[in-house]
């Protein structure tokens, strides 16, 4: 084989449409765009324009309100945190937001983490975090461990 005989496989690419390039190309003439209007010329933009209509999008109400100062958590279900302190990567007895972020069960803080009670947990864990579900809260006291909530945190 020499570089002049490589070949892309066949079907690999495909060759583009020429536009405007005379009738027996099947895209000659007015290449598509049918006859005159605005669609026909060049620099058009007009998307969610309706001919002076009012648009749909500014037709439709608006609901709902978006709380500029909500806060988002990093949310940790129970089972996890079980099948981590199985698995060796993170200690029982101290569970922080810092151990969760150097174990790799969270990427990152946000603005607090929140333990959820999806799953089921096992080992006495001694769990603070800045938030927790009662359910959550319960199903730790229930194996034996404590999950405190940091209200300091929660407050700011």
């Amino acid at each position: 084989m020499k570089l002049n005989e490589l070949r892309d496989n066949p079907g690999a690419t495909k060759k583009r449409t020429r536009v405007g390039r005379g009738p027996g190309s099947g895209k000659g003439k007015m290449g598509g765009r049918g006859i005159k209007g605005q669609k026909s010329r060049s620099g058009v933009s007009i998307n969610g324009y309706e001919g002076g209509q009012m648009p749909l999008y500014q037709r439709l109400p608006k609901r709902g309100f978006n709380k500029p100062n909500r806060k988002s958590f990093a949310v940790v279900n129970l089972g996890l945190i079980q099948k981590f302190i199985d698995a060796g990567k993170l200690d029982a007895a101290n569970v922080t937001e810092d151990t969760l972020i150097e174990s790799g069960l969270i990427r990152r803080k946000l603005d607090g983490v929140r333990v959820l009670a999806k799953g089921e947990i096992t080992a006495k864990a001694t769990i603070s975090v800045t938030g927790a579900s009662k359910a959550a809260v319960e199903a730790v006291e229930k194996a034996g461990g404590a999950l405190t909530v940091a209200t300091v945190a929660a407050a700011e």
